[in-house]
Order: C-alpha cells, then sequence, then structure tokens
C-alpha cells in the first residue's frame, strides 16, 4: 500500500507579496496586478516511493480531479494499492475514485490543512519561488509553476 497526500493550490495573476532584500531606508516597489487569470495546481506525492504527480488546470472541479487520479492510479505499481489523503474540497468526493480500482480516498477532518504535507509545499513556492512575480497570461502562469513544481521536484524532494 501507498500512501499519497493529495491538494491542490490557486496560482495567478492576484499574486502574494512578500518581504525582500533592498537598501537600508529604500522603499522598494513591487507590481500588484488588476486582472485575475489563475491556474490551479493539483500536486501529491507518496512519502514511501519518492514518486510525485502534479497537474495545472484553469479551474478546479471533479473531473480536474479525476484527471489528477488518474495521474497517481497510472504512477502507482500494478501490485500496489494508492491511499490517497485528501481534505474536504467539494471536488474531492468518494465517487471520483470509482473507476480507479488501485485508490482509494481517506478524507481529513474539516479544518485540519496542517495534517496535510502538501499545505507546507504550497507556502515553500509561495515564499521562496512565487511571490513579487507579475504574469501577462495564463500560459505564463502554467509556465512558471511548471517550472517552480519541477524545481521543488528536483532539488528538495527525495527521490
Amino acid at each position: 500500500m501507498d500512501v499519497w497526500f493529495q491538494d491542490e493550490a490557486r496560482f495567478g495573476q492576484q499574486n502574494q507579496t512578500t518581504r525582500l532584500w533592498a537598501k537600508r531606508g529604500s522603499r522598494p516597489r513591487v507590481v500588484e496586478q488588476q486582472q485575475f487569470d489563475y491556474g490551479y495546481l493539483f500536486g501529491a506525492v507518496c512519502p514511501s516511493s519518492g514518486k510525485t504527480e502534479a497537474l495545472i488546470t484553469p479551474l478546479v472541479n471533479k473531473d480536474a480531479m479525476m484527471l489528477h487520479l488518474e495521474l497517481i492510479s497510472l504512477a502507482t505499481e500494478r501490485d500496489r494499492h494508492a491511499v490517497v489523503i485528501v481534505d474536504g474540497a467539494g471536488w474531492h468526493t468518494m465517487d471520483t475514485a470509482i473507476p480507479f480500482s488501485n485508490l482509494t480516498l481517506i478524507k481529513l477532518p474539516a479544518y485540519s490543512p496542517e495534517l496535510n504535507p502538501m499545505e507546507q509545499v504550497w507556502q515553500w513556492l509561495r515564499q521562496h519561488c512565487l511571490s513579487n512575480r507579475v504574469f501577462d497570461c495564463y500560459e505564463q502562469i502554467v509556465e512558471q509553476v511548471s517550472r517552480v513544481w519541477n524545481t521543488f521536484i528536483e532539488g528538495y524532494w527525495p527521490s
């Protein structure tokens, strides 16, 4: 049995501003956008195997969740079963796992993000890679979020 932790996060033009290095006494400026394009990164990690799966979509719904579960199902070895830990989002319904015989969903208790390690991944990505950024379009959001996810996987996630 493989335990996977799954979650999704929104990244886009209404991005997070954070502290930055600047000359003492100066007031650095950071551009904030008025547009509202977003990409949603579905991410999952299996700590025991080191495997990861990710999917970026323009919206979140059950169809996107099923696409992500399909990736997890395909990444699970033939003789193994994937237990996917999810939060209580509206699209994390048990019927999304029905098409996959090698996959079971387990929901975390309500209001308990501290139990899902993926929350720390999103926080790290925002603080270290995606804050104080400007994106021109959805395609640029997808490109940058993909690059940052791959950087995290290659540099910080044990494989």
